[in-house]
């Protein structure tokens, strides 16, 4: 794959079609400016300020663009959280729906048909592949995005992070904790 996308890029760039540097700016951005940095500081708001969260609970859409994180596949939001009793996972069984703007580009995996499928058919053992076990007693609940309703796992806040910053609680969430394939860090 990644010598295709090379062989094409190349190509594209000598009939002058592309500039690289313009292609190298737009994954810089979506990786290190928009990407699942921005759904970590939606999480760490809710965990630190339960005026917030309880605005996520309600209107995800309006709490989230608050922040500015607004655009790209984000126009609508809806933020689930995970608890002891519950853990959530996003999927999109369709295409490929996700909250470019919260969460960055899209892991490659996130589009497959295998992950798209298997998410529906057998999310323990799909959970269990991105080494999230859970107990036996912990429901999973899967949630279908689609081009009208895109969602953000609120994963649980570790324990130990009481006295932490919202920039620290958020260098514990990951994106994949935020679509459910993962758990939030531990704290330091």
């Amino acid at each position: 794959m990644t010598a295709r996308v090379r062989a094409l890029e190349t190509i594209l760039s000598e009939k002058g079609l592309i500039d690289p540097a313009a292609i190298d700016e737009i994954v810089d951005t979506y990786q290190n400016k928009i990407g699942p940095q921005n759904g970590a500081k939606v999480v760490a708001r809710a965990w630190s300020d339960e005026r917030f969260d309880a605005w996520l609970r309600k209107d995800a859409t309006a709490a989230i663009a608050s922040l500015g994180y607004t655009g790209r596949q984000g126009e609508h939001m809806r933020a689930v959280h995970n608890t002891p009793d519950t853990h959530n996972l996003v999927v999109c069984t369709l295409c490929s729906c996700y909250p470019w703007s919260v969460l960055g580009l899209p892991p490659v995996w996130y589009k497959s048909p295998p992950y798209r499928s298997r998410a529906v058919s057998d999310p323990r053992g799909v959970l269990s592949e991105f080494g999230v076990a859970l107990d036996p007693h912990v429901n999973i609940r899967v949630w279908d995005s689609t081009a009208e309703l895109r969602y953000l796992v609120v994963p649980m806040r570790p324990e130990g992070t009481d006295g932490l910053s919202e920039e620290a609680l958020a260098g514990l969430v990951s994106r994949d904790a935020m679509i459910g394939t993962g758990l939030a860090g531990r704290a330091p």
